[in-house]
């Protein structure tokens, strides 16, 4: 089932709609002086696309508004996260430890900017290059929890996602270099799994988290939903499966030598 535009798209093109209808003013007139069609003022309209500036500004100097549909544009800028993710952020940023394990990417804490550019470029539908510029730095400012001494990361990175370069070698060999600098914190460990062999590593990626209360979490991050778990027994089964991922993983100086290696051959 495909996803509805943001409210807050779809309330500021009724309100345009509104003010137009009662100034007596037609689509082709305020597509003609905003320069855009009929059919994308009718898009941005019925909130299936986002309303620009230029077009809100056209359409409160033409309809009378007075400012109040150039008020609109605050509430209008992109989401920095996707929708399903946020309450997996708020407990991300409240958390005291964090166990992740991602067979296929690195982890979004340890990612350079680079990479995640690059990830959100290839995503598919498209988005518009400013929500792409406010993902890139939500997902930069994220990472400024690993500074916070007091809490614990440990990151199970599938080597698969290690010698993806994603098209981009020299970037690659900066994230790779990127990842043994962060490993030298004392509140962080990485850990490569092998693609070899048969782990519970095969059954896709989640991260763990522990609250300030002592409350666990896990979180599981498919396509286009995602499941944030609070029940003991799920969240137990998921701990119980990375404490095997860990151990079949190599050692966080084993990685180390495994990532340093990976990126002196690119």
């Amino acid at each position: 089932m495909l996803s509805q535009p943001p409210m807050s798209w779809r309330l500021c093109g009724n309100q345009v709609k509104l003010w137009r209808m009662d100034a007596g003013v037609t689509r082709e007139e305020l597509g003609r002086e905003a320069g855009y069609g009929e059919e994308t003022v009718k898009s941005m309209e019925q909130g299936r696309r986002r309303p620009t500036p230029r077009f809100l500004e056209v359409a409160d100097q033409m309809c009378g508004a007075r400012g109040k549909l150039i008020a609109t544009q605050e509430y209008l800028q992109p989401d920095p996260f996707v929708p399903y993710a946020k309450d997996f952020m708020k407990y991300e940023a409240e958390a005291i430890s964090l166990t992740s394990y991602q067979p296929l990417l690195i982890p979004g804490l340890l990612q350079t900017e680079e990479t995640i550019r690059r990830l959100f470029e290839v995503n598919w539908p498209p988005v518009d290059d400013e929500t792409i510029e406010e993902r890139v730095k939500a997902r930069l400012a994220r990472q400024a929890i690993l500074a916070t001494k007091t809490k614990a990361f440990s990151f199970a990175i599938g080597e698969g996602a290690l010698r993806n370069t994603l098209g981009r070698p020299e970037a690659h060999k900066r994230q790779l270099l990127h990842l043994l600098e962060v490993g030298r914190q004392r509140n962080v460990l990485i850990q490569v799994l092998p693609s070899e062999g048969a782990t519970p590593g095969l059954n896709g990626s989640f991260v763990l988290l522990e609250s300030p209360q002592h409350e666990r979490y896990a979180y599981e991050e498919g396509q286009t939903n995602s499941t944030l778990h609070s029940n003991p027994e799920k969240v137990n089964a998921l701990i119980q499966r990375h404490t095997v991922i860990a151990q079949c993983a190599l050692s966080p100086d084993e990685s180390a030598r495994f990532i340093r290696k990976l990126a002196e051959e690119l």
